[in-house]
């Protein structure tokens, strides 16, 4: 959609950042986003430098029916952060985090992306719980819900979010708390992006020690089902500290199936608590260690890195079966050549199913494990291949699955989709706060709850 130039400088007269055009030399780099697979071409790009900036993108969009797109670290894996023809209000120049050691509190601008937050709180030897890339925006990864390796202990991102500072669909800044606008602030905390443009979040940190423990074990693919009953039970017995991960994977030309994860306590308690797992075998690698807890956080970031082609399928299951292992060990024999696919699991429960399923609008507290299949390549060729390969493979997890899904993993859109996120009853409740809040859905670019 063209806007009319009389129309463009009267917008840039009243902006204080940073307007980008189609025809401006910086549009081509400016309009790319994390998955290669999404190439989309806006009217324009914003940057804001802060709410009133926001406010203005809104009520402009608004005046010219201009689709939103909500840009903070880009990371959408269907590509909602960017759209065509409309505009995206990119929040990267919205950066900065300030923490309360006392308070024990992190305020984190729109645009701050994970490794802001963890590198201002892990300096007074503080955490918020996060994903585990650390260049992925941390107001888009907190709206969908927040998983991560330290959930068992101390929950999802949203079961830590204090408040946040909101542009609404009309263009007014509003806040949103357990005290303040509480109805807002329940859908925020799982179903976010319907509702408005977060311009800083307040989060509460927990005291965590700067070294972890943190690695895995390998093992040849033929012995999944015994490493996955250990999983099973280090799941349901092991301490809260210790988040489990299992999955499968191909290494050195062969299919392999991994165990490990993070300990957050002492390296005293998780030499004990890790051993049940670290002697199974004895493995083909081990590379459990001391770290720290930055460097974890990091450890994903050049592995998905920006520009790679990837999509992912994702569930939330009560168990774990042997059956599901061995048919998932089937699916890993049929990625298609020329990529790289592979399956993981979480455990979930502990802090997360503490807090009432009511309580926030995610859904699915009462899972065991988080399990994706993600995939990645570069030949758009293998576009179809690599998404039927995960949609396929996801198919057989679902006799499994609570009702919920994580929507930050979620890629196909449309009514029946969102509703099998949220579950009938908290649907129901969002389709009433979408109403009441952008009852004409100009916030539509997200796992859209319709009003």
């Amino acid at each position: 959609m063209a806007v009319r130039a009389t129309t463009r400088r009267a917008f840039a007269d009243a902006f204080a950042g940073e307007v980008i055009l189609p025809e401006d030399p910086a549009y081509d780099g400016a309009r790319v986003v994390w998955n290669g697979m999404i190439d989309r071409r806006p009217a324009l790009i914003v940057r804001p430098t802060g709410a009133a900036d926001v406010m203005t993108a809104v009520r402009f969009a608004r005046t010219e029916e201009l689709p939103i797109a909500v840009r903070s670290g880009g990371h959408s894996v269907p590509g909602f952060s960017t759209c065509d023809d409309g505009i995206v209000i990119d929040l990267s120049r919205m950066r900065g985090v300030r923490v309360d050691p006392e308070a024990r509190t992190a305020h984190a601008n729109g645009g701050s992306l994970l490794g802001d937050v963890d590198h201002e709180a892990q300096a007074f030897g503080l955490v918020c719980p996060f994903g585990v890339v650390s260049h992925t925006g941390a107001a888009g990864l907190t709206l969908g819900g927040g998983m991560g390796r330290l959930q068992r202990k101390f929950g999802l991102s949203i079961d830590n979010l204090l408040g946040a500072d909101i542009v609404t669909a009309d263009g007014r800044l509003v806040h949103a708390s357990e005290i303040e606008n509480a109805d807002l602030f329940w859908g925020l905390r799982g179903a976010g992006p319907n509702f408005g443009i977060v311009t800083a979040l307040e989060y509460r940190l927990h005291p965590l020690e700067r070294v972890i423990t943190y690695g895995n074990v390998v093992h040849p693919v033929e012995r999944a089902k015994e490493l996955a009953a250990l999983v099973r039970d280090e799941v349901a017995n092991g301490p809260d500290e210790l988040a489990v991960a299992f999955g499968f994977a191909y290494a050195d030309g062969g299919p392999i199936v991994f165990a490990g994860g993070l300990h957050c306590g002492s390296l005293q308690d998780a030499e004990r608590d890790l051993a049940r797992l670290r002697a199974f075998g004895p493995p083909s690698v081990d590379t459990f260690e001391a770290r720290s807890y930055l460097a974890t956080q990091m450890m994903n970031d050049e592995a998905m890195s920006w520009g790679h082609r990837f999509s992912m399928k994702s569930a939330l299951l009560h168990e774990l079966p042997d059956e599901l292992v061995d048919r998932i060990v089937g699916h890993l024999a049929r990625v298609p050549e020329g990529a790289q696919g592979e399956f993981t699991s979480w455990s979930m429960g502990r802090a997360i199913s503490q807090v009432p399923e009511d309580a926030t609008a995610f859904a699915g507290r009462d899972a065991t494990f988080w399990f994706a299949a993600e995939i990645l390549w570069e030949d758009e060729a293998l576009d179809e291949s690599c998404r039927e390969w995960a949609r396929a493979a996801l198919a057989d997890a679902q006799p499994y699955a609570t009702t919920g899904r994580y929507v930050n993993d979620v890629v196909e859109t449309g009514v029946d989709v969102v509703r099998s996120v949220y579950g009938d009853a908290k649907y129901k409740r969002l389709v009433a706060l979408k109403r009441a809040w952008d009852p004409d859905n100009v916030l539509r670019l997200n796992q859209n709850i319709t009003p």
